[in-house]
Order: structure tokens, then C-alpha cells, then sequence
């Protein structure tokens, strides 16, 4: 009875983290084709969003951009190495901790995935207010953001924890 349901939880949680990966990549396709097609460096603009595309050769937010292929190739092998941990932590959580990781296994395989695809990320929604632009990211990346959040607000309310 437990390895049954095992695998059903399994299947669905494999779903979900499938439903991100699909969702940010047909977001990427639809956004790198839009560009390919568009005259302007703006794909989509407004008073507080644009839809650009820009490419990002480091990780969250452009941090640690290399020009070196070899430092890039370490943080993608690294990257990909915190996948399999973040999974083996899925394993062993339950709960909304468990959701919270599938949320971050999602994204970051989207991102991963490009990574080796492209060499970059592509990330393309631009907030802004006025002059000051919040930081371009993508599907993924709100994925990841949500997930990590969820993390933080689970840890700071865990009730279970002894100072």
C-alpha cells in the first residue's frame, strides 16, 4: 500500500514540476520568436511592464556572468547538482516544504535546460516604475522565487524548531 502511494504522489509531483518546465519553456518559444519577428528591441511596452528579451549568461538577476566558457560550464554542472539535492530534499519533505521545492525544481530545470541549449537564459519581463527596472526574469524564475519563498515563511513559522 505505501510503494502505491508512493508512486501516485510521485506521478503527480512529476506533473507539476513537467507543468512549470512546459509552461516557461512555450513562454521562451512564444517570447524568442516574438523577438525574431519584431523590429523594435521591445517586444511589449507599458507604463510598468515591457517584454524584452535579453540574454543572461549569469544566474538570477544576471549575477555571476562569465565571458570564460570553462567558469560557465562549472556553475551550469553546479546548478544542475543542486537539482538532484533539491529532489532528494523533495523526497524526504512533506507538506507545502515539498510543493516548495517541486515549484524550484521546476524552474530551475527551465533554466538549466537553457543553459545548455542556448548557452544563455532568456528572460524577458521587465517591471518597472518610472527609471527604476526591477530586475528581468522569467516564468521560471517566478517559479523559483514563489518556492523560495515558501521556504523562508515555512523556516521563520516552523513551530517545531528550539532556539
Amino acid at each position: 500500500m505505501k510503494t502505491k502511494d508512493f508512486f501516485s504522489k510521485f506521478y503527480i509531483q512529476a506533473i507539476i514540476v513537467l507543468f512549470i518546465f512546459l509552461l516557461d519553456r512555450i513562454s521562451k518559444l512564444i517570447i524568442i520568436n516574438s523577438d525574431k519577428n519584431s523590429l523594435y528591441n521591445e517586444i511589449y511596452s507599458s507604463k510598468f511592464l515591457n517584454i524584452q528579451l535579453i540574454w543572461n549568461e549569469g544566474i538570477a538577476f544576471g549575477l555571476l556572468s562569465f565571458n570564460e566558457s570553462y567558469f560557465y560550464n562549472i556553475l551550469t554542472v553546479l546548478i544542475f547538482f543542486i537539482i538532484l539535492v533539491l529532489i532528494y530534499m523533495t523526497i524526504k519533505s512533506e507538506g507545502l516544504k515539498k510543493y516548495s521545492y517541486i515549484m524550484v525544481i521546476g524552474g530551475a530545470l527551465g533554466n538549466v535546460f537553457d543553459r545548455v541549449l542556448h548557452n544563455a537564459v532568456p528572460d524577458f519581463i521587465d517591471f518597472h516604475v518610472g527609471n527604476f527596472h526591477w530586475f528581468i526574469f522569467n516564468v521560471a524564475d517566478i517559479f523559483i522565487t514563489i518556492g523560495v519563498l515558501f521556504m523562508v515563511i515555512i523556516e521563520l513559522t516552523d513551530k517545531k524548531q528550539k532556539i
